[in-house]
Parts: structure tokens; C-alpha cells; sequence
């Protein structure tokens, strides 16, 4: 059974009771196309993103490789790479992700397996349009340790607990020294000006707050 639903935040496809032959066969047809594959026990969701989202999501990788930068921490950008584990009969697409506390254990390497390799240590969901599947819940079976979400409005953290659940935070895994509140009124200011003045004056509260202390 499929249903679809068209929102101004993009367009969701939803096929029912598919198996992961369908899922890993629709990932190889669609290939780099802008389409988001969430996949949840035989719960199979299409995502083509809207403009707005996309542009959200480029800001706030701007953002966060304008923090790598200015602090001088290794990153190791992987975009919306598919995490998928058969075993666990799931798999999603983040929006952005990165290796940040592993980067050096995969640094000089172009593939990333799953199998073996620790799953990013940061994604990024922008969530203006709700999911039908939990993807939170996806991440956590898949051991993603940070979540960032952005819903247009609000900039949440989640860090994943020993016992498994994200708990909400106010300080980053990747990024402890970097007051999140800061960052929430960054985002908010993405109107006002145009996109390098914004990143330029990201760059000037750094070196001021930051890198002095």
C-alpha cells in the first residue's frame, strides 16, 4: 500500500510492507537524485526535499565547518551517506553528517563501511516536515552518538544515553566549548543579511568568544 502527501516543506511517499530487496533497490535507482530514503522494518518513506529545507541545511553545515575551522578541529563531512544495517532491518539518510571525534581513524580513506566503522559521530536533521517514521529511533538502533535537529524556529541537541534514547542538552559532544544558545540566535539572524556577511560575522564571534579563551 502506498500513500503520498504533498507539503509546501516537500513532497513524502510512503509504501507499506516492503522488504529490504525493495528498499536496497530503490536506493540503487535513485542514486544521487535529491531524494531521502527512510526505511523502518518494511515501512518504506520517499522524501524529495523542498527549497527551504534544502537552504536550511546548507546553512547549517556552513555553520558547523565555520566552527571546525576557526577552532581548528578535523572534520570529515559525509553528507547524507546511507546508513543502513540489514540486521537491524532499518535504514535512513541524514540531511548532513560527519566524523568529528573518528575522523582520524578514517582519515585517507574515500569509502566508509558500516559493518565496521563507527557511524558518524554528528548528524543533522531539518525537520520542517515531520516524518511518518520515527527517525530518531532509527539513529539510535544505528548508534548515532549527536543529533542536531532544526525545525526553522528552534536548534535542538540530542546526545545519545548509555541506556539507549537521546536525551536533549545543552552542550555538544562535538563541540563542548560552543554555547548552543549562541548558535540558536545565529540561526535566527539568517534573514538579516546575506550569506557571507552571516558566516563572516559567525567567524568574528568565534575568534572574539572562543579562540580567546
Amino acid at each position: 500500500m502506498a500513500t503520498v502527501q504533498q507539503k509546501s516543506s516537500g513532497q513524502r511517499f510512503m509504501i507499506r510492507n516492503a522488504d529490504w530487496r525493495t528498499y536496497q533497490s530503490l536506493l540503487a535507482a535513485i542514486g544521487d537524485r535529491p531524494v531521502r530514503i527512510t526505511y523502518d522494518k518494511g515501512a518504506l518513506e520517499l522524501m524529495s526535499p523542498s527549497d527551504v529545507h534544502e537552504r536550511l541545511k546548507k546553512l547549517i553545515d556552513r555553520m558547523l565547518v565555520t566552527l571546525c575551522e576557526e577552532l581548528e578541529i578535523a572534520i570529515r563531512s559525509q553528507g547524507s551517506m546511507t546508513f543502513s544495517r540489514r540486521e537491524l532491518d532499518r535504514g535512513l539518510e541524514p540531511d548532513e553528517c560527519y566524523y568529528i571525534q573518528h575522523e582520524a581513524q578514517l582519515r585517507g580513506r574515500d569509502e566508509i563501511d558500516l559493518d565496521v566503522d563507527p557511524p558518524p559521530d554528528l548528524a543533522i536533521e531539518i525537520d520542517i516536515s515531520r516524518s511518518s517514521l520515527n527517525r530518531m529511533q532509527i539513529y539510535d538502533s544505528l548508534g548515532v552518538p549527536e543529533v542536531w535537529q532544526f525545525d526553522g524556529d528552534s536548534l535542538r541537541v540530542h546526545v545519545l544515553e548509555d541506556e539507549g534514547g537521546y536525551a536533549e542538552v545543552n552542550e555538544s559532544l562535538a563541540f563542548p566549548m560552543v554555547p548552543i544558545a549562541a548558535l540558536k540566535q545565529h540561526l535566527a539572524r539568517r534573514n538579516q543579511t546575506d550569506e557571507i556577511s552571516w558566516i563572516r560575522e559567525l567567524r568574528v564571534w568565534i575568534r572574539k568568544t572562543l579562540r580567546n579563551t
